[in-house]
């Protein structure tokens, strides 16, 4: 099998591709635009597997996905080419409905036209997948707002996207389904909640704190840190999609999630407490911790009910937070350098995501 994955380059498309080189006899094709989150040293593993190849496209630009379909002939797509910074899609909405929508639909129509080439054979083994978020949903009860058992996110939860970049995948997801009843292509959607792990660009929560930490800077909390979110180790999440990709049903969503609800002030004092055992220093990490103006529009909780993906496709996550988040801390301890090598001269870790509120003179 031949799978063409998009934004293979990125923090998950690359942990999927070298799952499948690593686990599977199949053939992948990376395609990436390779934007500042986009980094190929991630695959330095599997780049010289004669299974393995990459065409740096952007999945705007039809034409070259017009060729990419006609010289690879890919048996699957995974699509998980996105923009995905909340913060930045504040600051700067535009590339996020130009890369999760437009692009989106630029690969869903190359896709399309290359399906009906296909003999009846092909085309009934054909999938595309479509690699979603959980924050389409929007926000769920706190603690703090209910007692009681709390809902979880569900494949059948209503859409309440909060911030530009959740709506630009709530859009995406609509393009997706909408292909499937209109088209009968064969499409399949998961939904995932937050992802950590090896490769993660810092501008996220968690790689983020463990290099401010290491260079002694603040470790900036947004508003009380009471947000909560549900960790998934990166590598279950890649298992669980190469699960939906050759197993999943057509026309199906799947949500993925961790099992691991927790604020966002715990998972801090939690990479402070591992960096206390493997890096000591004369003070503890954790009096690092500050407090900043809250984001934008901020959810206060994600939670994911995965029993679809668990009782259908037999699939449950491998790390709990604890061993992940300790393996992550790890990696990022041994590759320094790398971390350093990936981030834009323009990025330094800054806080992204102000509104800058325009006066009446600047009409």
């Amino acid at each position: 099998m031949k799978i063409l994955v998009s934004g293979g380059a990125g923090f998950i498309g690359s942990a999927v591709i070298r799952h499948i080189i690593d686990n599977t006899d199949n053939l992948v094709v990376n395609v990436d635009k390779l934007t500042y989150a986009g980094n190929l040293e991630s695959l330095n593993s599997v780049s010289n597997n004669k299974r393995y190849c990459f065409e740096q496209v952007d999945i705007s630009n039809r034409l070259e996905l017009n060729r990419v379909f006609k010289t690879h002939k890919p048996d699957a797509v995974m699509h998980l080419a996105a923009e995905s910074h909340v913060d930045r899609s504040i600051t700067g909405p535009s590339d996020f409905i130009q890369t999760n929508i437009v692009g989106t639909y630029n690969l869903l129509e190359a896709a399309r036209e290359y399906w009906n080439t296909l003999n009846d054979m092909a085309k009934q083994a054909f999938r595309f997948h479509h690699i979603s978020t959980d924050e389409v949903y929007g926000d769920l009860p706190h603690p703090d707002e209910q007692e009681g058992e709390l809902p979880l996110f569900t494949e059948t939860t209503s859409y309440a996207p909060s911030s530009p970049y959740s709506a630009s995948k709530a859009s995406s997801d609509h393009l997706v389904r909408a292909w499937n009843r209109t088209y009968s292509f064969p499409t399949i959607i998961t939904n995932c909640s937050n992802n950590y792990g090896p490769y993660h660009f810092p501008e996220k929560l968690i790689p983020l704190i463990i290099l401010n930490a290491l260079e002694g800077k603040n470790l900036p909390i947004y508003g009380k840190g009471d947000q909560i979110r549900d960790w998934l180790y990166v590598e279950d999440h890649a298992r669980a999609l190469y699960k939906v990709v050759t197993e999943g049903k057509i026309g199906e969503t799947y949500n993925i999630g961790g099992h691991n609800e927790k604020q966002n002030i715990e998972v801090v004092q939690t990479i402070c407490s591992i960096l206390d055992e493997l890096m000591p220093k004369e003070t503890k990490y954790a009096e690092q911790i500050t407090y900043v103006a809250d984001r934008p529009g901020h959810d206060r909780r994600y939670a994911i009910d995965s029993s679809k993906i668990n009782e259908e496709l037999n699939w449950t996550p491998i790390e709990t937070f604890e061993t992940g988040l300790f393996k992550t801390v790890k990696w990022y301890l041994a590759n320094e350098q790398l971390c350093e090598n990936v981030q834009s001269g323009t990025y330094q870790r800054e806080r992204l995501g102000k509104i800058h509120l325009q006066t009446s003179d600047e009409h």
